[in-house]
C-alpha cells in the first residue's frame, strides 16, 4: 500500500519550524519524513539551510515517524565514514525507522569545501565508492578503502543496529538506476515524465535481478513538488516566490551560488512549472496527482508544498488526500 510522507525542507524553513510540522504531519496521517540536507538554499531568498543531521535525532525522539535524508551525497561535505556512522547511530537509537538516502550531490552544496567540482560520471563514480564503504562500515569489520576518490584507515563503527539501516539511492538515469538496483535496498527519483519513469525503474529491477535480489520487495520512493493554496491565484504566487528553481527546465547541478539562481528566477514564469510542479487549489487534482504515482508503482510518495503555509497545507492533506489514498490503495492491494 502507498504511504505519504511529508518533504521536510531546509532550505525555506527553521529547524524548530520543521520539527513542529512534522509533527502535525503525523497528526494529520504522514507517516514517513523525507529531509532535505543543503548547506545553502536554492535562493537567498528561502533564507534558510539547517543542519539536517543535528535536527533528525529531535525528530526521532518526539515523533514515531519513519524518517531519512533525501539526499546526502557522500564527499567533499562528507566523508563515506561520517555519514555511516551518523546513520548506524540514528537506527541504533530509533531501530526500523531510519533510512539512508544518498546521491551524487550539487555544486550549490559541495563546492564550499574548495575541492574541485567534477563532471557527472565522476561524481557518480565518487557515489559508488561512498555507497561500498559505508556498507563495509555497516558490517561491524575492521575497514581499509583505497579507492579513485575516497581513503579510509583502519575504521570500525562500534555503535551499530542489530539492523544496518536500508540504503535509498536517488537516481534520474538509467546506468545510475541499474546500479542503484544492484547495489542498494531501494531508489527515490522525482515527479517525471511517465515513459522516463518506467526507463528508470525497468533498470532498477534490471540491476537488481541482476543481484539476485527481488526488486518487488525493494522500495520505490518519489518526491513531488505541489503548490496548494486556497485560490489558484495563491498557488500560483507561491510557486514563483517560493520555488523559482522548480519552473528552472534545465540541469542544475553545476550551479554555485544562490545568488545565481536568483538572477535566474527572475525569468521564471508559471508556465514553466508545467508538468514540474503541480499548481492547484483543488485538492481533487492533488489526489489524483498522487494516485497516478501510486499507480507507477511508488511506495512511498514525499509531497513538498513549495508554499509557507505548511500548516494549512499538512491540514488539508490529512483530511482529503491522505485518507482517500489510503482507502484507493488498500482496495488494489
Amino acid at each position: 500500500m502507498t504511504t505519504v510522507g511529508y518533504a521536510a525542507m531546509f532550505e525555506q524553513f527553521t529547524p524548530a519550524d520543521l520539527l513542529r510540522y512534522c509533527q502535525q504531519a503525523e497528526g494529520a496521517g504522514f507517516t514517513t519524513v523525507m529531509a532535505s540536507d543543503h548547506f545553502h538554499p536554492w535562493t537567498p531568498e528561502q533564507g534558510q539551510s539547517g543542519f539536517v543531521w543535528a535536527w533528525l535525532g529531535a525528530l526521532g525522539a518526539t515523533t514515531g515517524l519513519r524518517f531519512g535524508t533525501g539526499v546526502t551525497p557522500p564527499g567533499p561535505r562528507y566523508h563515506p565514514a561520517i555519514i555511516a556512522q551518523a546513520a548506524a547511530t540514528l537506527e541504533q537509537m530509533f531501530p526500523g525507522r531510519f533510512w539512508l538516502g544518498l546521491g551524487a550531490g550539487e555544486a550549490l552544496n559541495e563546492h564550499i569545501t574548495g575541492e574541485y567540482w567534477p563532471e557527472a560520471p565522476v561524481r557518480l563514480e565518487k557515489l559508488a565508492e561512498g555507497i561500498e564503504i559505508i556498507n563495509r562500515l555497516f558490517s561491524g569489520k575492521v575497514t581499509k578503502y583505497q579507492g579513485k576518490h575516497f581513503r579510509l584507515e583502519s575504521a570500525k563503527l562500534y555503535t551499530r543496529p542489530e539492523q544496518p539501516p536500508p540504503i535509498y539511492v536517488a537516481t534520474a538515469g538509467p546506468i545510475q538506476s541499474e546500479r542503484t538496483g544492484r547495489t542498494c535496498d531501494g531508489i527515490i527519483t522525482v515527479g517525471a515524465a511517465d515513459e522516463k519513469i518506467k526507463g528508470l525503474m525497468a533498470r532498477f529491477e534490471k540491476g537488481a535481478r541482476e543481484a539476485g535480489k527481488d526488486p518487488a520487495r525493494m522500495p520505490r520512493l518519489i518526491q513531488l513538488h505541489v503548490s496548494w493554496a486556497e485560490t489558484m491565484e495563491e498557488a500560483t504566487e507561491n510557486a514563483v516566490k517560493e520555488w523559482p528553481n522548480g519552473g528552472m527546465p534545465f540541469p542544475k547541478a553545476d550551479i554555485r551560488n544562490p545568488e545565481d539562481f536568483a538572477a535566474m528566477a527572475l525569468l521564471v514564469r508559471p508556465e514553466n512549472y508545467k508538468n514540474r510542479v503541480l499548481i492547484s487549489p483543488d485538492l481533487d487534482a492533488h489526489l489524483a496527482h498522487l494516485q497516478h504515482y501510486a499507480d507507477l508503482g511508488f511506495d512511498e510518495i514525499y509531497v513538498h508544498n513549495v508554499g509557507r503555509n505548511q500548516e494549512a497545507f499538512i491540514r488539508a492533506y490529512g483530511e482529503r488526500v491522505i485518507p482517500a489514498l489510503r482507502q484507493r490503495t488498500a482496495a488494489a492491494v
